[in-house]
């Protein structure tokens, strides 16, 4: 997913390329505000802020603070970053090298993203004119890996992408696989697709926020009565590897608008950059580190290890937060304003009785659902022969998505810079669906050992790129691999997961919060707060990060500038349409384009 994200989405990016409907971010940029006053007519700089939470929506919370002239401090319990962090491989540094990189799963910044790059180019890097957003890299391709049959890659054109070059080999085999998939996919059933895609478009907002959102994908798009290509690509390849939920369950008014979103950036509507950028450096060193480094310079201070168990309220406002240190002692901690940027999952438990009877929208983040979205790195001992981008395994019973990075790291010698001068690449792999058997021990993901897991997943991904006369992935290629640590107690009847992804069933979209509370000192920021992008990301952690700032800053009465915080790109000629369809909702009517 930026999950990220939610999050990690890059079904969507080729599925742009290949069709789909419209519509996300645009404007201006954020404004890098002066110090201002405050209600009492003193200076925010007296001010404190407790940001209870150290991933994307709590450096960017700290970051929008700090230059408005806050105190800030971050508590996180683990590693700054959160999911978007890279760590290291633990005892694979070898000849005074780096150790090996891993991650929670790769990073995916997709050119509908405005927010997030935004801050990225307010964060100084040596060299870069932009700051980090310079490090960002676009893929020049990206594939639909079918088992059994030829994959289908995708060009992602673009303004000075250099396209791949393929052999007369590579090119028969793209060949056989996009008329494949046009023999697969009946026209009948892609003239309905589009057709859905018309419906959606032309939806009203209300009709969208109410009809739309309460109905699942997958009848959406009639996928129980088409075929099994319809339904693989369509249905699961939009939903059960991008989102991490169902295509029975994910709400269409979630996966349409993201596929419009990338229809319109592959279109150059709306659009930051190209349909798929990737960082050019392991994640840590390429954005995570630069940036904690800018705010230390900026003042903020970090408390990592601090563990927070309770937000206390009284006398209608936030007391205090009680926060586990790294020795164990909880403590107290006050502020004059609190950010929960936490992942819902860990934030909700950290809200008491009278906490959420004063504000009821935190009680309903309780119907909010998460579900796993893990990585898994293979390093290699040689280059596989993939493809210069992501690979989606469609057919993979875990949902798998996968990339192989070091050449997408020029300014990295992969072999010299990192582990023992062996491993001279490393494949970085999502796991989607972890509750369906797989193909080696006819167990679960959850049921399976770590050790399992590592071979199923191997065995998923040769099944999906070694299965028309080529080798592409070598058993003696194999290095060594990295499971997320957040993963524990695999193959016992309790696994858990300390780094779940938020899904979007039907109805998610009316259990999101609000980054404002009734609590006068109390504001939410997270991937699960209510923003333009209905998608757990890490657009959607810094979207909801910057309303939560603006939020604190009315609530301060401070005259320093609001965070911009860029809302969907709306195409002005289907506003009309919109409008009319919105008479024929407020009637009881179908859209005008809907065939039922």
């Amino acid at each position: 997913m930026d999950r990220v994200g939610s999050t990690r989405r890059t079904f969507m990016a080729g599925a742009a390329a290949v069709g789909g409907t419209a519509a996300l971010a645009t404007a201006g940029t954020a404004a890098a505000a002066a110090p201002g006053g405050t209600a009492d007519g003193g200076s925010p700089a007296a001010q404190s802020v407790a940001v209870l939470g150290g991933g994307v929506a709590g450096l960017t919370a700290a970051h929008e603070l700090a230059e408005r002239g806050f105190k800030v401090t971050v508590y996180e319990r683990r590693a700054l970053g959160g999911k978007a962090r890279s760590m290291d491989v633990p005892g694979s540094a070898r000849g005074g090298r780096r150790p090996l990189p891993a991650e929670h799963g790769f990073r995916f910044i997709p050119g509908i993203y405005h927010n997030l790059p935004d801050t990225m180019r307010r964060i100084p890097f040596p060299g870069n004119a932009n700051g980090v957003w310079d490090n960002l890299v676009a893929p020049s391709e990206m594939s639909f890996s079918r088992t059994g049959r030829e994959d289908l890659r995708i060009p992602l054109p673009w303004p000075g992408h250099k396209p791949a070059d393929l052999t007369l080999d590579e090119i028969r085999r793209a060949l056989t696989a996009a008329l494949d998939t046009m023999r697969g996919i009946p026209a009948h059933e892609t003239a309905y697709f589009v057709n859905r895609g018309l419906v959606f478009l032309t939806s009203c907002d209300e009709r969208r926020d109410g009809t739309w959102e309460r109905t699942p994908w997958w009848e959406f798009i009639r996928a129980e009565r088409m075929s099994h290509d319809y339904r693989r690509i369509l249905a699961v390849g939009l939903t059960r590897n991008i989102v991490a939920t169902k295509a029975e369950e994910a709400s269409t008014r979630t996966v349409a608008t993201l596929l419009e979103a990338f229809v319109f950036n592959a279109l150059g509507r709306g659009a930051d950059g190209p349909l798929d950028r990737i960082l050019n450096a392991p994640t840590n060193e390429a954005w995570i580190d630069p940036w904690t480094d800018h705010l230390r310079r900026l003042g903020v201070e970090f408390r990592i290890g601090w563990t927070v168990r309770e937000v206390k309220y009284g006398a209608g406002r936030v007391t205090a937060a009680v926060i586990e240190d790294p020795q164990g002692v909880r403590r107290s901690v006050t502020a004059d304003h609190y950010v929960s940027a936490m992942p819902v999952e860990h934030a909700r438990r950290t809200w008491g009785a009278e906490l959420r009877a004063a504000d009821p929208q935190l009680g309903r983040c309780d119907k909010l659902q998460t579900d796993w979205m893990t990585g898994i790195q293979f390093y290699l001992t040689e280059r596989a022969p993939l493809l210069h981008g992501h690979l989606n395994c469609i057919d993979s019973p875990w949902s798998l998505t996968a990339i192989q990075q070091a050449e997408h790291w020029p300014a990295r010698d992969f072999p010299a810079d990192y582990g023992d001068g062996v491993a001279v690449d490393c494949l970085s792999v999502d796991i989607s669906e972890w509750d369906r058997t797989g193909i080696l021990y006819g167990k679960t993901a959850k049921q399976c050992t770590r050790t399992e897991v590592a071979r199923e997943v191997w065995a998923q991904l040769k099944a999906a790129v070694n299965d028309t006369g080529r080798t592409v992935l070598k058993d003696s290629a194999l290095h060594s691999w990295f499971l997320d640590p957040g993963v524990d107690g695999l193959g016992t009847p309790n696994p858990t997961n300390d780094d779940e992804l938020l899904i979007h069933p039907v109805g998610t979209l009316h259990n999101r919060p609000e980054a404002a509370t009734r609590i006068p000192n109390f504001f939410l920021a997270g991937d699960y707060v209510a923003v333009d992008i209905d998608l757990a990301t890490m657009e959607g952690a810094n979207a909801s990060a910057r309303a939560a700032v603006n939020a604190l800053l009315d609530r301060a009465g401070s005259p320093a500038a609001r965070c911009a915080v860029k809302p969907l790109f709306r195409a002005p000629e289907v506003e009309l349409m919109k409008r009319h369809d919105r008479t024929r909702y407020r009637l009881g009517l179908r859209n005008a384009f809907d065939l039922g």
